[in-house]
């Protein structure tokens, strides 16, 4: 008899990681060590504000810190990921792979629903 899967809850999903600009940032923020404000606003195709918000909830969770200084006299913002926000990073991914079926069998069933959309000739 075949061992059965034992599939987390959807409810398990982080719901702080789960959303797309705050899912963005950390992913980002993973790559490289730093971003500065900008750079991250760019990257994510956001406005100021939704940034700013967004990266509150995340350093409010102890996921980014968020290093304030002046160059050249010029206020900087920048981000760094803390090792809270990789394990937070690391557990969603995780969980969302747990829930999703095995790489094999989803890649069959596109197979299988991909041509049925694409029209044979007879």
């Amino acid at each position: 008899m075949a061992k059965q899967r034992t599939l987390p809850a959807p409810a398990e999903i982080n719901p702080l990681v789960h959303e797309r600009l705050r899912l963005g940032i950390l992913c980002a923020l993973t790559v490289q060590e730093s971003l500065t404000f900008p750079a991250l606003r760019d990257l994510m195709e956001t406005t100021d504000g939704n940034l700013s918000v967004q990266a509150r909830k995340l350093e409010d969770a102890g996921y980014i810190t968020c290093v304030k200084k002046f160059v050249a006299r010029r206020p900087s913002t920048s981000y760094k990921l803390t090792g809270r926000g990789r394990t937070a990073l690391r557990d969603y991914v995780e969980t969302l792979s747990a829930i999703l079926p095995p790489a094999s069998s989803r890649t069959a069933a596109s197979g299988r629903l991909s041509s049925r959309l694409v029209p044979t000739e007879a």
